[in-house]
């Protein structure tokens, strides 16, 4: 019986032995665990924070889009005035253009037909404004062309 008493001591402290190193095991995976845990709490937040920190740069960004797209806009409908406004100024200068030409077209004529050697009884004469009144160029009353003001201006050519 002794000897099996020994046996029973022994098989009990070994047991003991056993209960406390799985005691320290368990210990130790719940050490383990919390630690896996805090370290994914804690990269989780950092992943939240390089979230926030790229949202809030989307952010910023899109401001800044924003205020450059308005101050394109802006240029682009000063731009647009100022052409429009030339391109009105053009119209109305090459309308001008036209009627100084036409103008100054007949008064070459006028000039090139009063500079013209005329005949009058087989004489040559060169005609001016007294002599040769019967004339149609040079009656002012056929000539409603000569003093008459240039009538272009900037609304007539409204879009």
């Amino acid at each position: 019986m002794a000897s099996s008493s020994g046996n029973s001591n022994s098989l009990g402290s070994t047991l003991l032995q056993n209960s406390g190193s799985e005691e320290d095991l368990h210990q130790l995976m719940d050490q383990r665990k919390r630690k896996r845990k805090e370290s994914n709490r804690e990269s989780a937040r950092r992943s939240r924070m390089r979230k926030q920190k790229h949202l809030d740069d989307l952010v910023a960004q899109v401001t800044q889009l924003r205020q450059d797209n308005n101050q394109i806009l802006t240029s682009i409908n000063f731009t647009t005035q100022h052409y429009l406004n030339i391109e009105n100024e053009n119209s109305v200068l090459r309308a001008q253009m036209m009627e100084l030409s036409q103008r100054l077209d007949s008064l070459t004529e006028i000039l090139n037909y009063l500079n013209t050697p005329t005949t009058c009884n087989g004489v040559y004469e060169t005609g001016d404004f007294e002599t040769s009144a019967d004339h149609s160029f040079t009656n002012p009353f056929n000539m409603p062309y000569l003093n008459q003001p240039i009538m272009a201006s900037a609304d007539i050519f409204q879009y």
